[in-house]
């Protein structure tokens, strides 16, 4: 993919900015990492969600069984009950820190978030105390419109050779957010990296 040019970034952390997201350009993983450990205070109880970015950058692996953190994630992953692993999983949107990716944004500052069971979207919208998102500036798109047509386009793609990739069968997207615009100053972040991250 073509890099994303220093004006797209510009006009992209404005408009988030001026949506109430509070917005960070890093230049690569190693950075987006520091700033994740800076933002994020031992002792809080944290929620990682699946996203290839966070995993890219070693925040998966650096939280994983940590002492420092409460890490929900590892406890859904640790119960073996699927009822109780739903219930872990739907308590985990009230985490302090609920720490994922989106698949697009728009330089006129929509966010656009694709799931195929919708697990994330509670805490996206509303739920967790602070919402970190971390994104490659490949993720970037003119528009809304241009957004949504790379979820529906490329992102899908890519998930679906992820899943084909472990064993699992290609599945549709099943919740799609628009988000528009943030009430609670302060509760979202935006961490944009300058490097080809996620899909």
């Amino acid at each position: 993919m073509e890099p994303i040019d220093e004006g797209s970034i510009r006009r992209t952390v404005e408009a988030l900015k001026a949506r109430n997201v509070e917005t960070s350009v890093v230049d690569n993983g190693a950075q987006a990492l520091a700033k994740l450990k800076e933002l994020v205070p031992e002792g809080s109880v944290i929620f990682t969600n699946t996203s290839e970015t966070l995993d890219s950058i070693g925040y998966s692996g650096f939280v994983h069984a940590n002492p420092k953190y409460r890490n929900l994630h590892d406890e859904m992953e640790a119960e073996t009950d699927p009822v109780k692993q739903r219930d872990i999983r739907r308590k985990a949107t009230l985490a302090d820190y609920f720490i994922g990716s989106v698949q697009a944004i728009a330089e006129t500052g929509e966010v656009v978030v694709a799931s195929g069971s919708g697990s994330q979207i509670a805490a996206y919208a509303y739920n967790a105390g602070r919402l970190i998102w971390l994104a490659g500036t490949q993720k970037i798109c003119p528009s809304l419109s241009d957004a949504i047509d790379r979820v529906r386009g490329y992102t899908l793609e890519r998930h679906d050779s992820w899943l084909e990739g472990r064993g699992r069968t290609a599945a549709p997207i099943g919740k799609l957010m628009i988000f528009e615009n943030e009430v609670a100053a302060g509760r979202i972040t935006m961490i944009l990296i300058k490097e080809t991250l996620g899909w």
